[in-house]
């Protein structure tokens, strides 16, 4: 089977209240600030607008775990830009914080991952929607949960991904 006949569409309940969700995280330095600043860049110019911002939390490493927790949030936005540009001004937001890529999955001081756009399902070489690992990451189905509660994707709800998962090592920071 293809990746392509692998990935499930993401579909929504209310499918006007936003158009991405999009999941950042950051275990380098201040990575709340991080995260705040990679958000404030995105949405700088209006083209990206934020529609709900999940809480922070404290996550374990994934992949390689001989690394600093990290700090997640998951973010649901309007855009009427695609999603290559969608996924261009993700890219600049890193690359504009000094984001550097050593070792796949290792410490970074900012990561912004597309989740979902919209109803689409995307698989490319550098682009593939839904997120294709999305249901083995509580780190990401967590803050997705606060953004998104009735997401599903290819019929399958958050709370059903979850179940499946130990979300012991997602805790929401202290407010």
């Amino acid at each position: 089977m293809s990746r392509a006949g692998s990935i499930p569409t993401a579909e929504r309940q209310c499918s006007s209240a936003f158009d991405a969700t999009l999941g950042l995280g950051s275990n380098i330095g201040d990575r709340v600030r991080n995260i705040e600043e990679a958000i404030e860049r995105l949405t700088a110019d209006g083209a990206v607008r934020l529609v709900a911002h999940s809480r922070f939390y404290r996550t374990a490493p994934w992949g390689v775990t001989d690394q600093d927790w990290f700090v997640n949030v998951c973010i649901a936005v309007k855009t009427d830009v695609p999603v290559r540009e969608l996924l261009a001004r993700c890219q600049a937001v890193e690359n504009g914080m000094a984001r550097v890529r050593t070792r796949r999955w290792g410490p970074r001081n900012i990561d912004i991952d597309i989740l979902t756009f919209r109803d689409r399902k995307i698989d490319e070489p550098d682009l593939v929607v839904p997120h294709p690992r999305i249901a083995e990451r509580a780190f990401v189905l967590v803050p997705l949960k606060d953004v998104a509660p009735n997401l599903t994707i290819g019929g399958v709800s958050i709370d059903q991904m979850l179940s499946k998962l130990d979300a012991s090592d997602v805790q929401p920071l202290a407010e």
